[in-house]
């Protein structure tokens, strides 16, 4: 993604949405959302740009949950239109544990519908063709099994090559992965049909032994990302976009309460921030506001003050 237009754009995010339960303010309660990596990027994405068509594209079950799920994606404004239901599976769940504002995950969804979103070629195809931005993360290769994970990278590629903007969140979790190896050449695999990347440079240290940000942007520009723009937590956020370098580092955090969709709203953040502004450090200013406003709060979703965001 060298660059979006200002205009009314067509969004479309690709993965897994699951049932989350997450610690309520009550001491020993839990309260139950829906959550997800892709997906809170396309909610955050609609919040910030309302005028934006947005898609996601999933798979659900045929059961009450699921269409729970559902109704709650269009109530957000979502077009789930290409999102179809399984009968024999359902959606996944994970519960967040907390220590210190920092968050910790434990997952069931070994029977996620999810796993089966890119199946259909076709639906793929036709879910794409007529977004100005696609958007899919690292989860979304982990869930997918090893042919059909190829076919959908050839779609994502087709569509690159069709003049669509792509964008990718390796967004690693090994635990999904059958082992090391596997990931880190998927997530290459990814980033090489990819215009822009959204790394996190903890999980870039760990899994591929970057000795800074910087290295990070390198191997990524190396097999043909246009842009990479490196999430540091609180440290400067590195980046090279349209021959330019450089870092920015984001105002301090108030309070960390929860860091859960921290990552996930700073993409829906710069998404919006490059249409609006048409500049990289801008909207990786305002990419960090949004996701300091996220981790103020408890939960994956949370509401945004967008008047605070344009100051």
């Amino acid at each position: 993604m060298t660059g979006l237009p200002a205009g009314r754009l067509r969004i479309v995010s690709i993965g897994e949405c699951m049932v989350e339960l997450a610690p309520a303010a009550t001491p020993g309660q839990l309260k139950q959302a829906f959550a997800g990596d892709t997906f809170n990027t396309i909610y955050y994405t609609k919040l910030l740009r309302p005028d934006w068509h947005a898609r996601y594209l999933s798979r659900v079950g045929a059961d009450q949950i699921s269409a729970d799920m559902l109704a709650q994606m269009a109530a957000h404004g979502l077009d789930v239109s290409h999102i179809r239901k399984s009968e024999t599976r359902t959606v996944g769940l994970y519960l967040i544990s907390l220590a210190n504002g920092e968050r910790s995950f434990a997952y069931w969804r070994g029977q996620s519908a999810a796993r089966q979103l890119a199946e259909d070629p076709q639906l793929v195809a036709a879910a794409i063709a007529d977004a100005d931005i696609v958007f899919f993360s690292g989860i979304t290769m982990a869930i997918l099994e090893p042919d059909t994970r190829a076919g959908f990278l050839d779609a994502i590629a087709r569509a690159r090559k069709a003049g669509k903007t792509i964008a990718f969140d390796p967004n690693m979790r090994p635990r999904l992965w059958r082992d090391a190896d596997e990931m880190r050449e998927t997530i290459m695999r990814a980033a090489a049909a990819s215009d822009i990347v959204l790394p996190s440079f903890d999980e870039e240290s760990a899994q591929f032994g970057d000795i800074g940000p910087s290295a990070t942007i390198a191997r990524y520009q190396a097999v043909g990302a246009a842009s990479v723009v490196v999430k540091n937590g609180p440290g400067a956020v590195c980046y090279a976009h349209c021959g330019q370098s450089g870092e920015v580092q984001p105002d301090p955090v108030g309070q960390l309460v929860d860091s859960t969709s921290a990552g996930d709203s700073f993409n829906a953040g710069l998404f919006a921030g490059l249409a609006q502004f048409g500049r990289i450090e801008p909207a990786i200013e305002l990419a960090s506001g949004v996701a300091r406003q996220v981790i103020g709060q408890r939960g994956a979703l949370v509401p945004l003050d967008l008047d605070a965001l344009q100051r």
